[in-house]
């Protein structure tokens, strides 16, 4: 398993408190953490912190990533439009697995308003911990950026 060090965070209005506490999590199991915002729970837009999460990813500044929302959609959504995101909506452990298993997502999206803390930060945590499998996903996963 390939321990990843360097996180991006970022999430709007809806996930403020959920990245908050994700950010003390993340640092206090030993990962940099860049918080890409927002600072508070005033109403903003999602792409607005979304896409320098994305590009951070993108570019190997982090190695993974990590969206909130309320939904987790508008970040998602956001996040998969730049070339390299494999951005995974997840609201369960066993899809945070599966996730980076099978389709070597790098950003994964929580909705903050579906599920509580706990299970966010179990999600997160599987998600930074699993590595892709490769082998019969690597022809599917080159399928995938047009």
């Amino acid at each position: 398993m390939t321990k990843v060090k360097t996180v991006a965070i970022g999430g709007d209005h809806a996930g403020f408190d959920y990245k908050a506490q994700l950010v003390q999590h993340l640092e206090k199991a030993g990962y940099t953490v860049r918080d890409f915002g927002t600072a508070s729970a005033d109403s903003v837009d999602y792409p607005d912190f979304a896409h320098p999460v994305a590009t951070a990813v993108e570019t190997g500044a982090s190695e993974l990533g990590v969206l909130i929302c309320g939904s987790a959609n508008g970040v998602a959504i956001t996040a998969n439009k730049h070339q390299g995101i494999r951005a995974a909506i997840c609201w369960q452990e066993e899809l945070a697995a599966l996730a980076r298993q099978h389709n070597d997502a790098n950003i994964v999206c929580i909705p903050a308003r579906f599920i509580d803390i706990e299970l966010a930060k179990a999600i997160v945590d599987l998600f930074l911990s699993t590595d892709f499998e490769g082998g019969r996903h690597n022809n599917r996963v080159r399928k995938i950026s047009c």
